[in-house]
């Protein structure tokens, strides 16, 4: 069973396919659980990208997406998560948003920042994600939390953090 990340202001919600069904049809559970504007077009289009690798690969286990609360009320203002399973060689690509009232707030440097404690904890030796050139929020948020500026394209940033492959134990 998938369990919740916590951080001193966030649980971190690993969602399930009910949940993320509800979310691609933008029905909460209740009114008050969702911040105004979540789920985002981009959370929308991770719970498709979700639901689709569920179908052909199975549920990604830990690996899936999660929906950002705030520990105080309960309430979703966003999500975040990896686009599937470690590859072969270890690594994962991550993406995350905030509603648009959560943000300025440091939630999602806090929520990226334990994404990747627990992607390192559970073995992941590099992680990826990128963002639009212009988005300079969500390039301090992945500075902020130690990744580094790989390569840019005309319309994106991309950035990655590494670790040392796990030492063998015996």
């Amino acid at each position: 069973m998938k369990k919740d990340l916590e951080t001193t202001r966030l649980v971190l919600h690993p969602l399930t396919v009910p949940e993320v069904e509800r979310l691609v049809a933008g029905t909460p559970v209740d009114d008050a659980c969702w911040a105004a504007g979540y789920p985002s077009h981009g959370d929308v289009a991770g719970g498709r990208r979700f639901l689709d690798t569920c179908a052909n690969d199975g549920d990604p286990g830990a690996f899936g997406n999660y929906e950002i609360r705030r520990r105080t009320d309960g309430r979703a203002i966003g999500g975040l998560g990896f686009h599937g399973a470690p590859d072969a060689s270890g690594a994962v690509t991550i993406g995350y948003g905030l509603a648009p009232e959560a943000r300025g707030h440091g939630y999602a440097t806090e929520a990226l920042r334990e994404l990747l404690r627990f992607a390192r904890e559970a073995g992941v030796t590099c992680v990826r994600g990128d963002t639009a050139r212009d988005n300079v929020a969500s390039q301090y948020v992945m500075t902020a939390v130690g990744m580094q500026l790989t390569k840019e394209d005309p319309d994106l940033k991309h950035y990655a953090i590494s670790w040392p492959e796990p030492t063998p134990t015996r």
